[in-house]
């Protein structure tokens, strides 16, 4: 049975975070902007034909060697056969139910917001039952491959899987990233949740970010990749080059160089966006 991500980790984590200092950039990058409107679908395993999960892709290339991100579509029902993938990925679900564990073990379901992980070379399945079923998938590495189970291997990983009810949510009195103005006295503060890796400078790292309701302000990077998704709800994004566009859940936003990202929530009650970064970010509202 998977293990579940237990919240000492997450404090330990976060306490190191509030010992950063802030570190001012003066840098624009040019932003990458991919709508969840324009996405080009096909195959996840072309192998399966029909029978296969749909996969769009946001960022990188998942036939190639590199780092890449994209979104898988579960049709109503699906649950694939046992099997591995080569490489480890990370995943977070953006829409109805997904269950991903041990061939054997009893059904998990994971709603939208969950966070989970599966170690390359581990016997597995993935299954969905709602009528609309998106995940958001990231590998370190490609090709992204799915093999038979006769080649499981055996790695040091542990995977994890960690629902919406378990996540740490922490704001400015708990992490520099976040500016003192970005939050108040009620619960309508700017949150933020660490998922995995290190916050240290040039170390990859993971983690959610929750904007309340008509918060307006920018995603500050100073380090060399910043890579978004938005999990939930919907976020005004602006650029030089485009002006205002309107981000649904599924869309991705980043940049490859010290920037920053105007963005709003302000036609949703909440906001929830995914971020993979080297260091870390800051959040400042207007």
């Amino acid at each position: 049975m998977k293990s579940k991500l237990f919240l000492i980790l997450i404090s330990v984590v976060c306490t190191a975070c509030t010992n950063m200092q802030t570190v001012a950039s003066s840098k624009v990058a040019s932003s990458e902007l991919v709508l969840a409107s324009e996405l080009k679908w096909g195959p996840l395993n072309a192998a399966r034909g029909k029978n296969s999960p749909r996969a769009a892709t946001l960022w990188g290339d998942r036939n190639g060697v590199g780092a890449t991100g994209f979104l898988v579509h579960f049709a109503e029902g699906f649950s694939s056969p046992p099997h591995i993938h080569n490489v480890t990925y990370r995943g977070v679900v953006i829409d109805g139910l997904v269950h991903n564990d041990d061939p054997g073990a009893a059904e998990m379901w994971m709603p939208a917001g969950s966070f989970w992980t599966q170690p390359k070379g581990e016997d597995h399945i993935t299954a969905a039952k709602d009528r609309f079923n998106l995940a958001y998938i990231e590998i370190d590495s490609g090709p992204y491959l799915v093999l038979p189970s006769e080649e499981a291997f055996a790695t040091h990983e542990q995977s994890v899987n960690v629902s919406p009810s378990n996540i740490v949510w922490l704001d400015s009195r708990d992490v520099t990233w976040i500016d003192k103005t970005a939050s108040s006295a009620s619960d309508q503060s700017v949150k933020m949740a660490f998922l995995w890796g290190s916050p240290k400078a040039d170390q990859l790292n993971g983690t959610l970010l929750k904007l309340p309701k008509q918060f307006e302000g920018k995603i500050q990077s100073h380090e060399a990749i910043l890579r978004a998704v938005v999990i939930q709800g919907q976020l005004n994004y602006q650029t030089t080059q485009s002006g205002v566009n309107i981000l649904q859940a599924g869309s991705y936003f980043g940049s490859t160089s010290a920037s920053t990202h105007d963005i709003s929530c302000i036609h949703s009650n909440e906001c929830l966006v995914y971020i993979r970064t080297t260091g870390r970010y800051d959040v400042h509202s207007k």
